[in-house]
């Protein structure tokens, strides 16, 4: 097999999980797209050493990770986001308004943390491994888990004092 059907295959197998992550980091399904199509787009120039790699998966969440937060850094994201659209997919019933308030919160916290709660908690990465993502020491990802989650807290605790009036 050449490099390129081994690039194929690879993206074929891993794109539903590329776009998971891409919209647990941004809660919006076209930007997910986009975010994994330069994902993909830079894996494929990087290809030949990217696919060396201990872990190519943990390679390729790095690099859709850090494309979220460059572009959140250079202000693309509040340039061109339109409005909040619906998911694809409807939640069910009774996860639905959980589903929602724990969106408008994600949505309040800093890009970073928010980065960091996707991977500590949605991909399941150790703190080593979310430091080794994020380009940052162990504290560093300890004190963003830490201040989003107390961050989070804050927002849904909001929430519900506003449902009980």
């Amino acid at each position: 097999m050449n490099t390129d059907e081994e690039y194929t295959a690879y993206v074929s197998g891993r794109l539903l999980w590329l776009r998971r992550i891409a919209y647990a980091l941004c809660w919006d399904w076209h930007r997910a797209d986009d975010l994994v199509q330069t994902t993909i787009t830079r894996l494929y120039v990087k290809w030949r050493h990217a696919r060396e790699a201990a872990d190519l998966d943990a390679y390729v969440r790095v690099i859709l990770v850090r494309i979220f937060l460059k572009e959140q850094r250079a202000g693309w994201f509040s340039r061109t986001r339109l409005s909040a659209a619906p998911p694809e997919a409807a939640a069910r019933a009774e996860d639905a308004d959980l589903a929602m308030d724990l969106h408008r919160a994600l949505d309040r916290v800093s890009p970073r943390q928010r980065a960091t709660l996707v991977l500590r908690f949605h991909c399941d990465l150790s703190v080593e491994q979310t430091a080794a993502v994020l380009g940052c020491s162990t504290g560093t990802v300890k004190t963003q888990t830490a201040r989003g989650l107390a961050a989070l807290r804050v927002l849904l605790d909001v929430v519900a004092t506003k449902e009980d009036r």
